[in-house]
């Protein structure tokens, strides 16, 4: 059991190894991306009383600068994922380029639509567009709005829709304020492993499209399935309709919902289709198992056949099954889980047979060990790949392998067998 634990730390030191390779490709490449906007932000002031700053106790009012949040009505989102898979060492990380179209509309915008109770400072207003990492944007973007054009720069006046993102000043006058306004704007980002977005419309259409043969679809909402495809080879698209009524915040608010916001986004995670490791671990857990049952066959040839296995003799084959497990670590990481599942299984049985035999002297009992441990490792095998219905199936290879040694053991004198 000591050496299944180090084993088992082993495990999960080559598992951080690797996410150490995906963070460093994600930090030079970009990383996992949250699209989230338009918003039109509006300040206006709130009176607060306050002591004052010179010790005499005396109350005084201060100005805080509030929000005003206005949502677009219609968000219509076109998205192609064009998916990569790049290399640190032994380590693959997918990651891709995307191009977004969003278009929509705002309704009109008016005090009467959010009643703070203050004057709205229209001429500071603020065009917002959450990003959650800058670094991958990969052209100056840009945004046609209510028949003009404006340029975004980094960084936000405050942090009520999103921590990380850009915005552009969109005063708005007389004329503008009550007027419907649609937009338009093209954005060409960079990321790794997911792709998402925020329905921030009163009605938000998505399309995302991808050659990535398997992505996984996350968040708080999942395509619709009638008007989306997955074709192996070909990718797949993806289409979500996103109701107002389908989440926990409105049109126009005050203040922050970052958090009910950020909660909201869905999108598509490109999904690596094989995990080493995670069956590296699930292998390992059935570490103890195997060695039991190897021991138990050493057990009953020592008991029926009348020999004298020596435990430095079983501590020889505990040690050869535990170098399984380390083998197939490191073979699996070059060759895939199943191939190094087949090559370290047939290394060590052929080991433990082979010393079995010059320990037994029976080759009867040889073969028997080795027809139990092709069993135990095709067990294990099919364990590790059935998710739903492991417990089940190993609850009832236990159950069998139990009844088969009280069977084999039913005529043994505990008491005087040896003498």
């Amino acid at each position: 059991m000591i050496p299944l634990s180090m084993v088992n730390d082993l495990i999960h030191e080559r598992a951080d190894r690797k996410t150490e390779a995906e963070n460093e490709i994600s930090q030079n490449w970009g990383g996992a991306q949250t699209i989230t906007g338009p918003v039109i932000d509006v300040p206006y002031e709130v009176p607060v009383r306050v002591q004052a700053t010179d010790g005499s106790g005396r109350m005084e009012t201060r100005l805080d600068i509030h929000y005003a949040h206005f949502l677009p009505e219609l968000l219509k989102v076109e998205t192609n994922l064009d998916p990569y898979t790049k290399s640190r060492g032994i380590y693959d990380v997918a990651v891709y380029g995307s191009q977004s179209h969003l278009s929509g509309t705002f309704a009109p915008i008016s005090a009467e639509r959010l009643k703070t109770g203050y004057t709205l400072r229209w001429e500071e207003a603020k065009l917002v567009l959450g990003i959650s990492d800058l670094r991958s944007i990969k052209e100056q973007v840009s945004m046609r709005i209510g028949g003009r054009t404006v340029q975004f720069e980094p960084g936000l006046s405050n942090y009520d829709i999103a921590s990380n993102g850009l915005s552009a000043p969109f005063p708005l006058d007389t004329s503008m304020v009550g007027q419907p306004m649609t937009f338009e704007a093209d954005l060409t980002i960079n990321g790794s492993a997911s792709f998402n977005l925020v329905p921030i419309g009163k009605v938000t259409r998505v399309n995302c499209t991808s050659t990535w043969n398997d992505p996984s679809f996350n968040g708080a909402f999942l395509p619709d399935p009638a008007d989306s495809t997955q074709q192996p080879s070909k990718g797949f698209s993806a289409n979500w309709t996103v109701l107002h009524l389908n989440r926990p915040y409105p049109q126009e608010f005050g203040d922050s919902k970052q958090e009910e916001i950020q909660q909201s986004a869905f999108g598509v995670y490109l999904m690596q289709p094989v995990d080493e490791y995670r069956k590296n671990e699930r292998a390992s857990k059935y570490g103890l198992m195997l060695i039991v049952l190897v021991f138990l066959v050493f057990f009953f040839v020592e008991v029926l056949q009348k020999l004298r296995i020596h435990p430095i003799q079983y501590l020889l084959v505990g040690f050869a099954l535990c170098i399984f497990y380390t083998l197939l670590i490191a073979i699996s990481e070059h060759l895939g889980f199943a191939k190094a599942y087949l090559i370290s299984a047939a290394a060590v049985i052929g080991l433990v047979v082979f010393y079995a035999n010059s320990v037994f002297q029976v080759k009867r009992a040889s073969q028997l060990l080795g027809l139990i441990m092709l069993l135990v490792f095709g067990f294990m095998f099919a364990l590790i790949h059935e998710q739903d219905y492991a417990l089940l199936f190993g609850s009832i290879g236990l159950f069998i392998v139990l009844a088969l040694v009280m069977w084999v053991s039913r005529r043994i004198d505990w008491n005087g067998g040896r003498e």
